[in-house]
């Protein structure tokens, strides 16, 4: 072990619990030439200071399912290592104190029976029967998780490294990284003050450490460091060692058993960034000074919880910074900007909890190539371009740590770094009242307020304040012509001599179509889950130009690139900035554009599934004969200079036809009431085309391969393991916002994707798989369904086609 490795398959940077797990995993799959280098001691990071609760919902499932598999790996850990981790299964409870928690804790009930995690709600009474030291005088209810616990942070890692190295993984420490070579877009050595490791791939799990160790490779990581303190008291009576850790959100803290005592901290609204110039050098086994005076704002809110705090000596106040995110998820997967250069790091005060699971499914992706599962929501690429300005990151972050313990609302926006990216309309849809969300730094309207209405969303869950401003724009929608601003999709030039090859590799659907088609362009990965739902127009011979949503920009980018076959002529080139799109949708949307042009555009002339070059107004525009809200609709895609010119004739010549101003919100419950599928939602990796209804989109009748082709055959004659469908509930005032928990005929068999309301039928919608091996149409016509609401099972009925006009719309079949 004192010989200095000059070469291995793959390089760890990074000794604290993640790095540890990744290497311990890898080590497990096979993978012995790894080498994990630690610039001091093993957890000297941020490791061996932190709490070390263990809680597993999430409002992703598949995120979820990363933190459970923590669990089962803590349980057995010390067994297979002969180490101790502190491992303690003694659940957890989480408290609600007004009647808005309660309805949170209850739809998270609901959610955790989604998943399949087992959680009860409780009386106050009950909760304090499981937490004897807590004043329950403001308590409504609690929510106990059985299989939450907490671990010792630094012993749980001292295991995982002894796994690792039992299973030939090589640990070094005293061993500091200085750079990186690369050649060809990848990492081939990383440089030590020992000397070169010349390596395949390198995986960054450096902690706070981890933007700067990115940083040396061209990597952005987007991530900064927060103070975070936490008190451990002397010993108290009645704190038992079976004490179920607690949280209690509305007084921003959190408790766990130690060695009799209490460790008690939280999170305040108003947190203190750190180490804003880089982390000190020989900053190691060290914490800042603790500062009484911050903390003071959350001993208070705890005394009222606990009295027995009041009495309680003080060992120490910990105040040990950590890595935050500006989203609040940590951050795994392969980056950008490199191939073989990957993360994990950003764990936001739960890498305990998430390291047993994280390192998993990071050595899982690394092995395979791709993610075990969709991790989107944890991926890398989730960020856009305004993540690479560490100020914008250091922003946005502590927005989302002073918000850990807030109730997180539905439709909840962000305030900070904003205004970042606008549309060349920003200005213009300002005046008119819009009111704008965020989604990758850009602003991008949510809905219109009329006179009298403030355009701001008021949280809830209950309706909306802007429900009535959405019927409108809703309305206009179907009965009008409604006009959407939605320059923020992520466009692309794919170009080349060979481009019509690429996409015909890349593309599940037919590629060799002729110059003028708009066509859906579904990309699979090898085991036939969607990777990439795109819309694709051929331009000329050598180009398509490729639109995607706004929040898969980067990831999207990054499949098709990366999966261009080599030696083909073709390259992709990004250019959303150079194009604002304005959408045109509703029955009068021909009519309107009639009068701003003097090019035929009759449905003849301008059929479905075509695009054309108009001109309006002196702007010259590409316009694509699409609709996502299910009415007659344009995309106007107009360099971006035009775009004020354009938006203005629009509006001039369409006055009288019942022209509105439409946002995002609108979109959302036009698409539901027409069956129309959203990426993340009810298109993903973890869904083939078959379960979610697009099945004829794929090319299988003729030879052509392509990407996932193998996979998507062995399905198309395979039993379905789920099912898309859609689900209306008769109650209108029943609002469903996503993760219900289906039942048919009492039995759980999934989980609603999507929740909104329906305006033109007047009910609240929702989609989701129906789960069971073998399902068909008629399993899923001829159930009886309910799905439960914040704990209340509704009555909902079971479609397979879309709600609103389903003569026209596309079948989801």
């Amino acid at each position: 072990m004192a010989e200095f490795p000059t070469q291995a398959q793959i390089v760890i940077v990074g000794g604290g619990i993640i790095g540890c797990s990744t290497a311990y995993h890898l080590a497990k799959l096979g993978l012995k030439d790894v080498v994990l280098l630690e610039k001091h001691k093993l957890t000297s990071g941020s490791t061996f200071h932190a709490a070390g609760l263990v809680g597993q919902l999430r409002s992703n499932a598949n995120i979820t399912q990363l933190l459970g598999e923590s669990v089962k790996l803590y349980r057995t850990l010390e067994e297979e290592t002969g180490l101790a981790t502190g491992w303690k299964m003694n659940g957890g409870l989480r408290l609600a104190c007004t009647e808005e928690r309660w309805t949170e804790v209850k739809r998270q009930a609901t959610t955790a029976r989604s998943f399949g995690l087992e959680m009860h709600l409780l009386t106050p009474k009950e909760a304090l029967d499981l937490w004897p030291l807590m004043d329950v005088s403001d308590v409504i209810g609690a929510a106990f998780l059985p299989t939450d616990g907490q671990a010792n942070p630094s012993d749980i890692t001292g295991s995982l490294a002894k796994g690792a190295r039992m299973n030939g993984a090589r640990i070094l420490e005293d061993t500091e990284v200085t750079g990186f070579r690369i050649e060809n877009g990848r990492v081939t050595a990383v440089e030590t003050d020992r000397g070169p490791i010349a390596c395949e791939i390198v995986v960054n799990c450096a902690g706070q450490w981890a933007r700067e160790v990115g940083a040396m490779a061209g990597v952005n990581v987007p991530l900064v460091s927060v103070e975070h303190q936490y008190m451990v008291t002397e010993r108290i009576e009645g704190v038992t060692s079976t004490l179920p850790t607690l949280r209690d959100p509305d007084r921003l803290t959190y408790y766990k058993e130690e060695v009799g005592g209490l460790v008690m901290g939280g999170y305040e609204p108003n947190p203190i960034a750190w180490a804003r110039d880089g982390v000190p050098a020989g900053f190691n086994f060290q914490l800042l000074q603790s500062n009484f005076d911050h903390f003071e704002q959350l001993m208070e809110l705890a005394l009222g919880r606990v009295p027995a705090l009041q009495t309680a000596g003080v060992k120490e106040l910990i105040n040990g910074p950590e890595s935050f995110t500006p989203d609040g998820n940590f951050i795994l997967g392969q980056a950008p900007e490199l191939t073989g250069f990957y993360v994990g790091a950003g764990f936001n005060a739960f890498g305990i909890a998430s390291g047993g699971g994280a390192g998993k499914a990071l050595a899982e992706w690394i092995a395979g190539g791709r993610p075990p599962y969709d991790l989107s929501p944890v991926d890398i690429l989730r960020f856009g371009r305004n993540a690479s300005d560490v100020e914008w990151v250091r922003a946005r972050t502590l927005e989302a740590y002073g918000k850990h313990y807030t109730i997180a609302w539905p439709h909840e926006e962000h305030d900070s770094g904003r205004p970042l990216r606008r549309s060349p309309l920003y200005d213009r849809l300002a005046a008119k009242r819009a009111a704008f969300g965020e989604k990758l730094g850009w602003e991008r309207p949510n809905w219109f307020a009329a006179e009298g209405e403030e355009p701001r969303d008021r949280y809830t869950f209950g309706r909306p304040n802007w429900t009535d401003a959405v019927a409108r724009e809703h309305t206009a929608a179907r009965e009008g012509v409604a006009l959407f601003d939605q320059t923020s999709f992520a466009k692309f030039l794919l170009t080349g001599r060979d481009a019509e090859d690429a996409l015909s590799w890349l593309s599940a659907s037919d590629a060799r179509r002729p110059v003028g088609a708009v066509f859906y362009a579904p990309m699979l990965n090898p085991k036939g889950g969607i990777e990439c739902d795109l819309t694709v127009a051929r331009l000329s011979p050598t180009d398509y130009y490729v639109i995607a949503g706004t929040g898969a920009a980067t990831r999207d980018f990054d499949w098709i690139r990366r999966n261009l076959p080599e030696g083909l002529d073709a390259r992709l080139v990004d250019v959303t900035s150079s194009y604002a799109v304005l959408a045109l949708m509703g029955p009068n949307a021909r009519r309107l554009l009639e009068r701003v042009t003097r090019d035929d555009v009759s449905d003849a002339g301008f059929p479905f599934g075509t695009w054309k070059r108009l001109n309006v107004a002196g702007a010259p525009l590409t316009a694509l004969r699409v609709t996502f809200v299910g009415e007659l609709g344009y995309e106007l895609h107009v360099p971006t200079e035009f775009a004020v010119t354009l938006y203005d004739a629009l509006w001039t010549a369409g006055a009288d036809l019942g022209l509105a101003d439409a946002g995002y919100r609108a979109i959302e419950t036009l698409r539901l009431e027409k069956g129309y599928w959203a990426t993340g939602a009810e298109v993903g990796p973890d869904h083939s085309p078959f379960e979610a209804g697009i099945g004829w989109a794929l090319k299988l009748d003729g030879p052509e391969p392509f990407l996932g082709r193998e996979a998507a055959e062995a399905q198309a004659g395979a039993p379905l393991k789920k099912r898309l469908a859609g689900f209306t509930v008769d109650d209108p005032n029943v609002v469903l916002l996503g993760r219900e928990t289906i039942y048919r005929d009492g039995e759980r068999v999934g989980w609603l994707s999507s929740g909104g309301f329906g305006h033109t039928i007047g009910k609240p919608i929702g989609y989701g798989y129906v789960r069971r091996e073998g399902v068909n149409e008629a399993f899923v016509l001829s159930g009886r369904y309910e799905l439960d609401v914040a704990t209340v099972r509704v009555p909902a009925t079971v479609h397979l086609g879309a709600l609103h006009d389903p003569e026209m719309a596309r079948v989801l079949a």
